[in-house]
């Protein structure tokens, strides 16, 4: 069933058309992603579409039964109430048929109608229908779904009465995206969900939106999440839409595929043009061939003629290089101690950067990482231990809030203060690679967004050529196009690089070693994010393994058995594992069909036949109840096996 349809829509800002002849159509369960690079209009159509912004030409075709549900980009949820109160609005309409509910319960125990035996036979009848009703739309769980929610945007911690009007920013924007989870509409419209999300966060929404019931449009510069999530893409490029059925990396092949296509179309029709036009140069002049070429004339008036494809959208192009090469021990922490005089934020912290790694520090929000980084720079002080650095080491930092950045120069004059001997072409020239061209370069840095300010802080870094950068956050505010030319520039780097990200995608492609950080200092794991992800697995599974070794041995009087090697716990664990996804595919194939057996007795129910006959009528319903009883059962055994 089509949810929502846009058809030919068109949105001016005076001269400037954002979108023009854009058509997209959402269809049940899909999840669908809107890409595009910075000013592309995502973000204006996803407006469009959830009834926010007007638009000049078009239409937008949504059915009275669909609800749409909007998260605006870095939109906070403002309240007077508590978390707590603030979520529980939500089911309202539970909290009421709750109370009726135990209105009717406590007329059921009133002598008077116990005494009328019709009476209370139908008030039975009622109360038995409303309250298997209440149960199907979760009055009987909609408290454990809040608590759910809240803990898996990083909640838990809190003290659920605390006044939202209190939060902080990024909080208030996690608590605007869980109210939306809870009211679970038709539709959810999510621009930049996942800005404020820890990577353990972000992994819990993958999953809750791999489950959703409704459909999902959503923006995000998270190419790791687009490729988790969607099943469909759509590209605003040039002010229209281009739909790709597949997740992220599937649509950069499919795109890939089909600008190759449209170049050789192009090519051969520009060789057909060419042939043409030179037939009739040569033959248009002769009598004996005049009528020939008037012929191949009008053949090449009809031509459709095709624009060139574009192959390249206009976007950042830079690469990082260094001065001098450092030694090859690059730097050495021992036992450092991070933080504040009066909070400690992590200790014990001891590693070393050899010369070219690429090395990704990861660990949950708030535990110290950008404040390792600032201490690393020396913008803090180490509270203990030292950090030492190699022969010939500079330093080149990327700082997320981009604090180096004087607010009161213009773009040109920010590069030129810092190296005043660059002819001014030359820094023209530089910033029309970050995309600074003509007039750009005059504006303030007060005055521009966190992508233009992310540019400008990498046009600097460049120029320093410094044998060791440090990045936190790099990624923020870029698109996704700009950050794979970063990507690529960090790839090809020759120097070493010790970076904060939470951008997965990233992570996994730039890193060659994980440190996690912890209060009691860093682990290091030799590989890429999928592969410090894959590890942190096997040692948890591990350590369960070993704990209930450990209780089995001291539960039992039986002769201690030898302890297994990692090796067979590691093969019971996947034999286990294997175990588990079995069990899953016969739950879900058992849910299927007794969803199908559901449907087919209901609609049997409607038969004169049988609803006429109290007995088949009967038989029918104790069918369907007991089926609902199961779903309920096989519906809590997924969940379990699924979080295991």
């Amino acid at each position: 069933m089509i949810l929502l349809q846009a058809e030919h829509i068109e949105k001016t800002y005076g001269v400037e058309t954002i979108l023009q002849d854009i058509s997209l159509q959402i269809q049940t369960g899909e999840r669908v992603g809107l890409v595009g690079v910075n000013g592309a209009g995502k973000s204006t159509l996803m407006k469009i579409l959830a009834g926010e912004l007007s638009y000049d030409g078009g239409i937008v075709r949504i059915p009275k039964e669909v609800s749409i549900g909007y998260l605006a980009q870095n939109s906070g949820l403002e309240s007077d109430r508590s978390i707590w109160d603030e979520l529980l609005s939500v089911f309202e309409h539970l909290q009421v048929e709750e109370k009726e509910l135990r209105e009717l319960e406590a007329k059921m125990g009133d002598p008077a109608i116990l005494a009328d035996e019709k009476r209370y036979q139908q008030l039975l009848e009622n109360y038995s229908r409303r309250s298997e009703a209440f149960k199907e739309r979760g009055g009987y769980s909609y408290e454990g779904a809040i608590r759910g929610v809240l803990h898996g945007l990083r909640f838990a911690d809190m003290d659920y009465q605390t006044l939202i009007r209190t939060l902080s920013g990024g909080q208030k924007t996690r608590l605007a995206l869980a109210k939306l989870l809870l009211q679970s509409p038709t539709i959810l419209l999510l621009d930049e969900p996942t800005n404020y999300l820890d990577i353990e966060t972000l992994t819990w929404l993958e999953a809750y939106l791999q489950n959703y019931q409704g459909a999902i449009l959503v923006v995000s510069h998270d190419r790791y999440f687009l490729d988790k999530l969607v099943t469909v893409v759509y590209e605003i490029e040039r002010t229209r839409a281009t739909r790709y059925v597949g997740n992220y990396s599937q649509f950069l092949d499919q795109k890939a595929a089909r600008l190759e296509q449209d170049l050789k179309r192009f090519e051969k029709q520009q060789d057909e043009i060419a042939k043409l036009e030179d037939f009739i140069a040569r033959n248009i002049a002769r009598a004996t061939t005049t009528k020939r070429a008037q012929s191949r004339r009008k053949t090449l008036e009809k031509i459709d003629r095709m624009d060139k494809p574009i192959m390249k959208n206009k976007s950042v192009h830079f690469s990082f290089d260094v001065s001098k090469m450092s030694g090859t021990i690059v730097m050495k922490a021992s036992h450092v101690a991070i933080g504040y005089p009066d909070a400690v934020l992590s200790s014990g912290i001891t590693f070393e950067l050899e010369r070219e790694e690429r090395v990704a520090l990861v660990g949950p929000n708030g535990i110290g990482k950008s404040t390792l980084l600032k201490t690393i720079v020396e913008q803090l002080s180490a509270l203990r231990g030292s950090i030492q650095f190699g022969s010939n080491v500079t330093i080149g930092y990327y700082d997320q809030e981009h604090r180096n950045l004087n607010e009161r120069n213009t773009v040109l004059g920010e590069i030129w203060d810092e190296y005043p001997q660059m002819l001014e072409k030359d820094v023209r020239t530089l910033l029309g690679n970050f995309l600074f061209s003509g007039d750009d370069v005059q504006k303030r840095i007060s005055d521009l967004s966190g992508g233009e300010r992310a540019r400008v802080s990498l046009a600097k870094l460049m120029l320093r050529q410094a044998n060791f950068l440090i990045f936190d956050e790099p990624t923020n505010h870029l698109d996704i196009f700009s950050k794979e030319v970063l990507e690529n520039a960090l790839y090809d780097y020759p120097g070493t690089i010790l970076f904060v990200s939470h951008d997965r995608y990233f992570l996994n492609k730039i890193s060659t070693r994980v440190l996690e950080l912890t209060g009691d200092g860093v682990t290091s794991y030799l590989g890429n994010y999928d592969y410090f992800v894959e590890k942190k697995q096997e040692l948890a599974e591990l350590a369960a393994e070993q704990a209930a070794l450990s209780v089995k041995k001291q539960g039992t009087a039986a002769v201690a058995q030898p302890e297994k090697s990692s090796y067979e716990l590691d093969k019971e664990a996947k034999k286990r594992e294997r175990q588990r996804q079995r069990r899953l595919e016969e739950i879900e194939a058992t849910i299927q069909k007794r969803e199908a057996d559901i449907a087919k007795w209901e609609e049997e129910l409607c038969l004169p036949e049988i609803y006429s006959d109290h007995v088949q009528a009967k038989e029918r319903n104790d069918q369907i109840h007991a089926a609902k009883n199961e779903l309920e059962q096989l519906y809590e055994e997924w969940s379990e096996l699924s979080e295991a």
